[in-house]
């Protein structure tokens, strides 16, 4: 069971890595977004009904549609999607049924889509 203090540890051990407490908490990586927290909203409510998962949500960005379908459809407990996602490359996620380990993997995963090459190749050279 993750926690908003274990994303904030494991994002922000990603390089250059800036947390932002707006409105929301958004974790960024020179101004892209690599993890959120996404509070559902009405139509999100409307449009899951009975399925509308409660407690704390994460959006992850993802590399592309196909790896969302995959961890929707291999962990439907943990991650899953609203209309308003539709045709973008990001998951939804219960924050409680996350792993520490799985959620650093995803949270390095959006990392590595949203930063710069260069920032990407010194990394997996380390």
């Amino acid at each position: 069971m993750a926690t908003w203090d274990d994303v904030s540890r494991v994002a922000e051990t990603l390089p250059e890595v800036e947390r932002d407490d707006g409105r929301t908490r958004r974790w960024r990586v020179r101004n892209k977004p690599v993890v959120w927290e996404r509070p559902l909203r009405a139509a999100d409510h409307a449009a899951l009904g009975d399925a509308a998962p409660e407690g704390d949500i994460l959006g992850a960005r993802v590399p592309d549609e196909g790896v969302k379908h995959a961890l929707i459809a291999d962990s439907p407990e943990i991650y899953f999607t609203t209309p308003h996602f539709d045709g973008y490359p990001a998951v939804l996620v219960r924050l409680e049924a996350i792993g520490i380990d799985e959620l650093r993997e995803l949270a390095t995963e959006a990392w590595l889509v949203q930063a710069p090459k260069k920032l990407v190749k010194d990394f997996l050279a380390d």
